[in-house]
């Protein structure tokens, strides 16, 4: 169990440090390259692993292939519109707008799955939608279209969410992962051909480390899932938004303001609540509810 909560929180500073070294990448290249390129990376470090049991070969055989395609779609779209919210707005404030994801989830399952939500739950929601208001600050300053881009990447997650807890059983994992890899490699693929251009030499190290980190994160994710149960796990994800400021701070010169720091406490600590209580009422074993795909 404790080893399983380590590579939890390994698994989630790997992806923060994939997300960092994206954000530095910056606009040296289009948005949609560097998503093909990364996941790219990721595609071939993934390729050495398997879940034990399973095939790569296995990968397009699906019981329910328009809904492992349409949480493909939901993934490239979320991969797309979360690099741009990187390059485009402070680390911090891109994850206090994913983090929203747990309480939308919330609300599609009323709406969607028809499931019965407390009002213990609800409060979980207001809660963070007040810390997302206590980050962004709409009113009080000028927004930006990246925030635009980080709150669909949370609807997008949420939708993938509703989606795998409805084929999550049923799936292989080699066609969970896979098919929303090569999706997502093909759609940023051809949405990059016609605006494709050589890295700068600079941006080398960087897309190199996005991919190293990318991959390994998934690794780490899938052997966190096998060592322990999610909700011992799928907390350590709040701990992207600590190494958002630490990151942010260090390489980008981003501080939060008090107020700021509020909001990412209110929004960690409802999204946790949620987490657990979703937990609780979940059928399908061994899954997490996650603010983003770890692709």
């Amino acid at each position: 169990m404790l080893k399983g909560v380590l590579l939890a929180f390994l698994t989630y500073a790997a992806f923060s440090t994939c997300d960092a070294s994206v954000k530095g990448i910056g606009s040296a290249i289009p948005v949609t390259e560097i998503v093909f390129l990364v996941m790219t990376a990721q595609f071939a470090i993934i390729l050495l692993l398997r879940p034990p049991g399973e095939r790569w070969r296995d990968i397009f055989r699906m019981n329910h292939p328009r809904l492992v395609m349409l949480r493909s779609a939901c993934a490239a779209i979320s991969m797309i519109l979360s690099t741009f919210a990187f390059v485009n707005i402070p680390l911090a404030e891109a994850y206090a707008l994913f983090f929203l994801a747990p309480t939308i989830v919330t609300i599609l399952s009323i709406t969607i799955l028809g499931e019965r939500v407390g009002w213990r739950r609800l409060a979980a929601v207001a809660v963070g939608f007040v810390g997302m208001l206590l980050v962004v600050k709409p009113g009080f300053r000028e927004l930006h279209i990246g925030h635009l881009a980080a709150a669909c990447v949370a609807f997008a997650s949420a939708t993938s969410v509703i989606i795998l807890r409805k084929i999550g059983r049923t799936e292989r994992q080699v066609s969970l992962l896979g098919v929303v890899m090569i999706s997502c490699m093909i759609i940023s693929g051809l949405l990059a051909t016609p605006v494709f251009i050589v890295p700068p030499v600079a941006t080398i190290p960087l897309l190199f480390s996005a991919g190293l980190t990318g991959g390994l994160g998934q690794i780490l994710f899938l052997a966190a899932m096998r060592a322990a149960p999610a909700n011992r796990f799928a907390p350590a994800q709040y701990s992207q938004i600590f190494w958002a400021v630490f990151f942010g701070a260090i390489f980008y010169d981003e501080f939060p303001d008090g107020l700021a720091f509020g909001g990412i406490a209110l929004i960690a600590l409802a999204g946790f609540f949620t987490l657990l209580r979703e937990d609780k009422v979940t059928s399908w074993p061994r899954r997490t509810m996650l603010t983003r795909d770890p692709l």
